[in-house]
């Protein structure tokens, strides 16, 4: 089995934590480290909490590992945590919009890392990221906009 066939936790697989419709049109290898993808694993276990915490409903990830390249391509922020593995963006359709999604997880008790409701018009999408190992998750939720970002969650 390739590393692209892995399953990381019964619902999410690395290929889909490391796909990037940008990466095969650049031809960028977007092979994750080895520490990103323990991470990935740590993530992808993370997003089983998260997936059930939204009634057990499909969890479709947009954007996980990135790159340096990648990253560049794609304007993340320089120290972005999808570089090391710990992040990810995501919609889950079938539980509501990624407004009401945020919503949730902020009431949850998941202990998330950082929790950004992100609205670039047209687009809108919540990126989710985890702690590094051996690190207290700071539960920070913004909005990021064309406009900049803001604390909290903004409709």
């Amino acid at each position: 089995m390739s590393l692209q066939e892995e399953w990381l936790s019964p619902h999410f697989s690395l290929a889909e934590l490391v796909r990037s419709q940008t990466a095969q049109q650049h031809r960028i290898d977007n092979t994750p480290t080895d520490s990103a993808l323990h991470n990935l694993r740590r993530l992808a276990e993370f997003f089983e909490q998260v997936r059930h915490a939204l009634g057990d409903v499909p969890v479709l990830i947009s954007s996980g590992y990135r790159c340096p390249r990648l990253n560049q391509l794609v304007g993340g922020q320089p120290d972005s945590a999808h570089l090391q593995g710990l992040a990810a963006d995501f919609k889950a359709p079938a539980y509501g919009t990624p407004c009401e999604i945020c919503q949730h997880l902020v009431g949850s008790a998941l202990p998330f890392d950082q929790l950004i409701l992100e609205r670039i018009a047209p687009a809108i999408w919540v990126h989710l990221a985890i702690a590094a190992e051996n690190s207290r998750p700071r539960r920070q939720v913004l909005t990021i906009t064309k406009q900049g970002s803001k604390v909290g969650l903004w409709p």
